[in-house]
């Protein structure tokens, strides 16, 4: 049977970061993707965090807009403008393709059309079924670790890593790439606008657009299902009070309509099994309040390189390195993130709350933006005052 150290499965920011690090480490890593071309089918507005290129080394080409505006709608849709960063925009196809094109010239190997059917043990270690789509084979795979990154859809049941609540946290959603025939408002190109209202059945909706360099991408999801002829109708209407506002005298030249599962719940409670790792949206590493994943991805990968060099030759070692480096950094904080969107659900009058003091206090954004870790003893102060504050006029 075939073998390598490291299989991964999924190609997005957390497979392909953990393939091209885990490589130039020297661990030989081989990556299943289902997809005929890396990024391809990806459903997601791509917005990147500030430094996100420079801080895993990626490269400036694929940023399509600096967004130093944050636009926040609130469920009257009133504006509150919040400057940052700046963020950054891509598409995901730019930017998994150049992390897995990164990955292969450190020398992973990356098969597409390779789909994901299971885990077994062997007495060598981990067996990685998959079927091969090109030929209709099945194939095997012992595995020294292997990493689990394959995104919304890895539901998997019946192993250790089930849980219960995942499909509470699924968001079904809709995205339009309108294309223009002429630019749209020049601010338009400088905001990120996300959108966070009440639809027609009741539910809450959050909604984007995010400008890219060719297209607008306009989107919605909501928790659960919803019929596709509904969905279409938000969309339409969402698209709607954005089209009055960035470009009324400009028809669209082609939409290009998408949609997929996204999730926005809570962080799995279980991150690794028998050597095996989970990580990005598999593992629920995602913040409920604005969808941000792409991150937490990306250093989802490098945590389960990093550990995999440390401890190459003993993998329940690395795994729970990482467990332990991944629950440190990110599930705390997205627990409370989540507990904040349901507070924020249960009276939606409190996101115009929330967002005025965002917008009228600069140095909350920034504090919040930052990772716990690196905050000094100044700024916990601040921020524990800064949500009184706000729970105070929430209440």
């Amino acid at each position: 049977m075939e073998s390598a150290e490291l299989v991964i499965v999924g190609c997005g920011p957390a497979g392909a970061t953990a393939a091209r690090e885990a490589s130039r480490a020297g661990v030989r890593a081989v990556v299943l993707e289902k997809d005929a071309v890396v990024g391809e089918k990806r459903v997601c507005a791509a917005g990147l965090r500030p430094g996100f290129c420079d801080e895993f080394d990626l490269p400036r080409g694929i940023v399509h807009f600096d967004t130093p505006r944050l636009a926040l709608f609130d469920a009257r849709g009133d504006e509150h403008e919040v400057i940052f960063g700046p963020g950054h925009t891509s598409t995901r196809e730019e930017l998994d393709g150049t992390i897995a094109r990164l990955a292969s010239e450190e020398g992973a190997q990356i098969r597409t059309q390779a789909l994901f059917r299971g885990l077994s043990r062997g007495e060598k270690g981990t067996v990685v079924e998959y079927a091969d789509l090109r030929s209709g084979a099945r194939r095997k795979i012992t595995a020294r670790s292997v990493f689990l990154a394959q995104g919304a859809t890895a539901i998997l049941d019946g192993t250790r890593f089930a849980f219960d609540r995942w499909r509470d946290g699924l968001m079904t959603t809709l995205q339009y790439r309108v294309y223009l025939d002429r630019p749209a408002a020049t601010i338009a190109y400088r905001t990120l606008e996300l959108h966070y209202y009440v639809g027609s059945d009741g539910r809450q909706i959050v909604g984007w657009m995010f400008p890219k360099r060719d297209h607008l991408a306009i989107g919605l999801g909501v928790i659960g299902k919803m019929e596709g002829g509904k969905l279409r109708a938000e969309l339409d209407a969402l698209t709607q009070r954005i089209r009055e506002r960035l470009y009324p005298q400009t028809a669209p030249s082609r939409v290009k309509v998408e949609g997929h599962l996204l999730y926005m719940g809570a962080p799995r409670p279980i991150l690794t099994s028998d050597g095996v790792m989970l990580g990005g949206t598999a593992a629920g590493l995602v913040d409920a309040t604005n969808g941000e994943g792409i991150y937490e991805a990306a250093m989802s990968g490098r945590l389960a390189a990093e550990s995999l060099a440390q401890h190459r030759n003993d993998p329940y070692r690395a795994a729970q390195r990482y467990a332990r480096a991944v629950g440190s950094r990110f599930v705390r904080r997205l627990r409370h993130r989540l507990k904040l969107m349901h507070f924020l659900e249960r009276r939606p009058d409190r996101f115009g709350i929330l967002f005025k003091q965002l917008a009228s206090t600069p140095h909350l954004p920034e504090i919040l933006h930052g990772e716990a870790r690196r905050r000094t003893v100044r700024e916990r102060i601040f921020l524990y005052t800064q949500l009184a504050r706000f729970f105070l006029a929430a209440r």
